[in-house]
Formats: structure tokens, sequence, C-alpha cells
């Protein structure tokens, strides 16, 4: 049986560094059908000239250049050229594990459409890995482990960027590079889940993740926090508020205060809630701030927490298990 096509998009920008060892990954995968599509988003260094020295000696390599401007419209149009079956992303400036394609696409062989192969990943940098990204590697793949990446989605980005793999009607369905939303890595996978895609569990680190301090989710204004809030707002509002029962926001720093302004602007009537002495009783943006234990006078309700200290967290779990909540139905960790 002939082997399914698997396309790679890749945008690239500024990356010359770093490419060599991205597109030598990829050309050692164990899975040989492969295509990869690259955009030149603008480059000001020798990156293009890299990827076209890789293509003159690759058939299996297409570059073309953007014609609009930033990563959207980079993967729309690396997917217009696409003729695979199957759809993945990699980031230029990354390294694949040399199954890695192999992996995913057996993957969602055996579990048929309806499906998202993910991958556990692995931080590297020069100057060592940051202990918040070292975390990040750490929660990230324990979900990856048993593939329960979405009952945390709304803490952050539980499908990584580059080491994700779907049925190209799947991706279509769920609206693929469509949307203006950015960050768009967390605004699909957001779509994945509302298109209910069943992550499979993975065990194998696939992908390796490079940090250093220019790497645009480090500069861009896009991967800004206000850009993950409004995204985690929408589409709570959008797949699990229910209009019929009470919304309570519990936490009064800035992540709270944002999401109750969020709230306030969209004449969405909610309770605030906080464990802060000093806090509870005054009047914040013309709402009374009220001690936590209000949720036990309140019937049905869904409540937003964005309180971010662990100890914290482990107790408002342990408080919200006490009252027979359930995560992602009655409450919702945004941070």
């Amino acid at each position: 049986m002939q082997q399914p096509l698997v396309s790679i998009l890749i945008p690239f920008k500024n990356t010359a560094e770093y490419l060599p060892e991205c597109i030598n990954s990829i050309q050692n995968q164990s899975y040989t059908n492969w295509e990869l599509i690259a955009i030149n988003d603008s480059s000001t260094d020798n990156s293009l000239e890299i990827m076209n020295a890789y293509a003159s000696k690759e058939s299996r390599i297409n570059v073309y250049t953007n014609t609009g401007s930033g990563i959207i419209e980079a993967l729309r149009m690396a997917y217009l050229h696409c003729k695979g079956d199957f759809i993945t992303r990699m980031d230029s400036d990354d390294i694949m594990t040399p199954n890695k394609l192999e992996i995913m696409l057996k993957s969602l062989l055996e579990h048929g459409k309806k499906h998202i192969a993910v991958g556990q990943v692995s931080y590297f940098s020069a100057k060592g890995i940051s202990n918040g990204y070292e975390r990040y590697e750490k929660w990230l793949n324990k979900l990856t482990a048993i593939g329960n990446n979405y009952t945390e989605i709304y803490k952050e980005c539980t499908i990584p960027s580059p080491c994700w793999m779907v049925y190209k009607e799947d991706f279509e369905n769920s609206g693929g590079f469509t949307p203006n939303r950015y960050p768009e890595d967390y605004d699909l996978a957001f779509r994945f889940y509302e298109n209910n895609l069943q992550c499979i569990p993975c065990n194998e680190k696939l992908h390796l993740w490079r940090d250093y301090d220019t790497r645009t989710s480090r500069t861009s204004e896009h991967y800004a926090q206000n850009y993950f809030l409004d995204i985690k707002a929408h589409y709570f509002l959008k797949l699990n508020y229910d209009v019929n029962r009470p919304l309570v926001v519990w936490g009064a720093g800035n992540k709270g205060k944002s999401i109750a302004k969020m709230l306030l602007n969209k004449n969405i009537a909610f309770y605030w809630l906080c464990d802060n002495e000093n806090k509870i009783g005054k009047d914040i943006y013309g709402k009374k701030m009220q001690h936590y234990t209000t949720l036990e006078q309140l019937q049905n309700c869904q409540t937003i927490i964005t309180v971010a200290n662990e100890e914290a967290q482990t107790f408002i779990k342990d408080y919200l298990s006490n009252l027979k909540q359930i995560n992602m139905k009655d409450y919702f960790f945004f941070c």
C-alpha cells in the first residue's frame, strides 16, 4: 500500500542560524513520504538563500514568499500549496526527533479521523532553560502522556504548535488558518477542542523546542498576556459558558481585573470573589468584592479562576471538590 503524503508547513523569518539543523532533522526522518512547504516571511538575513539551497537539492522541499505579512498569512499560503492527506506544522528554529513523523502518522492511522496526534516536547537553549519553561514542559508532557490535553486548555496552550498532526479533512473542519486571532497556535488548539478532535496519548519526546532571546513568542506583541486572556475569554463564552448559570470570577489580581473588565464591557453579569482580606468588601469597577465562601450560597454556578499561585490553586481545587464541582464543567482555571 502506498504511504500517505504528510505536508509539513513551516513559515520562516530570520532563523538562518538554526535552519540547517531544522531542515536536516526533517530530511533524516524515518518516514520519508513528506513534503515541506516553506514560506519566507520577510526575512532580512540569509534564511531564504539557505532554504533555496536545500530546495535545489531536495525535491520534497518547496519554497514560496509570503505575499501578505505575518505568521498567519504565511501559514495560509503554505496550506494553499500543500498536497498531503495529513497536516503538521514545524518551527524553523526547532528540531524533529528522527521518528517524529512516523510515530504521529502511525497513531492517526490506527485511531482514524477525529483524532489529533501530539507528542512530548523538550526545551533546549544555549543559556539553559528557565524554571518557567521547565515547569511548562513538565506540565504539557504530563497531559500529553494520557491524552488529557483539553482538561487544562484555559490555563495555557495545551497543543504544542510545532508538534501535532491531523487528517487534512479534520483540519479544514476545524477552520484551518482562517481566523485572524492571535496567538494563532492557541486559537487552533481551541478549535481542535471545539471540534472534538481527541488527543492520542503519547509517551515519547518527538520535538526539541529551542528557546532564545529573540524567538517570536518572546518578542512579538501578539504573544503578550492580554492576547492570551482575550482568547481564553472568547472561547469560554463560546464553548463552555452557560447563560442560565450564575458566573463567578475568583481572583482580584491583574488577570482577574482584566477578565472582569471584559465581562463588564460585554454586559455579562458575574459575582467577583477572592480570599484576600484586604480586598473583600471593596468596590472595584463598580463591583463589590465578596468572600470566596459566597460560592456556597450560589446554586449551579460556573467559576473562572484567575489565581496563579500553585498552593492557592491546590486549596481552590480541594475546596471546589468538596462542593462536588467538576473541572471544565463547573470551574475553569485561567492561569
